[in-house]
């Protein structure tokens, strides 16, 4: 039986098998190097050109927030060892800028809230309401309370339209214990820190931001 000698050649994306030259498709299988098109190969290289300095910056900005929020901690530390104080409030958000205003670096800490089974009561209410409510009663609450629940899917609910149905200033005993039942069916199931940089060239400017998202470079 003969032998199969693989060896990768310096082409990535190339194998080389007994002598001759192949790329693996998308289904898995070989194909001789000289049945792919110049088209197809010229991408190929393209795509594995761009992805190396995708990987390397991906990589290389991992490295930095790690470094970043080592520093921030650090600094923290120092701060509550030597001067028996700290920065930022309960929730974790805190801010530091240097000495002559021009630059500064924000924390961040988002919560991710998921909700108990209290919020069917509270939809539950506040389907009551809206039955009771005249058909052009208050239009633009009853289009906050469709879009919050989402009814066409259960179980899904929008965040941002909770939270405003919260802040409505609505006395309605109903209202207010609906809106009870809501803050008690909310719970904080875990965060995630966000660390921004800011700058400005006077300290009467506005805060211009470093952009680190390559979508919004």
């Amino acid at each position: 039986m003969q032998s199969v000698i693989i060896e990768e050649l310096p082409v990535p994306g190339i194998t080389l098998i007994n002598g001759k030259s192949y790329m693996a498709d998308a289904r898995g299988g070989l194909m001789p190097l000289e049945m792919v098109s110049a088209a197809h190969k010229l991408e190929d290289e393209t795509v594995r050109k761009i992805m190396g300095y995708a990987t390397s910056l991906s990589a290389q900005i991992a490295r930095f927030r790690g470094h970043t929020m080592t520093d921030l901690g650090e600094f923290d530390a120092l701060l509550a060892q030597e001067y028996q104080t700290t920065k930022g409030g309960k929730k974790g958000n805190r801010t530091y800028q240097t000495f002559d205003g021009l630059m500064m670096v924000r924390v961040q800490v988002s919560d991710f809230i998921a909700f108990g089974p209290q919020l069917q009561i509270g939809k539950k209410i506040l389907d009551e309401l809206m039955t009771d409510w005249s058909a052009d009663s208050r239009p633009e609450i009853r289009a906050i309370i469709t879009r919050a629940f989402n009814t066409d899917q259960e179980g899904k609910v929008s965040r941002a339209d909770i939270y405003t149905l919260l802040r409505l200033p609505i006395e309605d005993e109903r209202w207010l214990e609906a809106m009870r039942a809501i803050r008690d069916a909310m719970r904080v199931v875990g965060s995630k820190e966000y660390v921004r940089f800011y700058q400005r060239a006077k300290v009467t400017d506005e805060w211009q931001a470093v952009t680190i998202d390559l979508a919004k470079a």
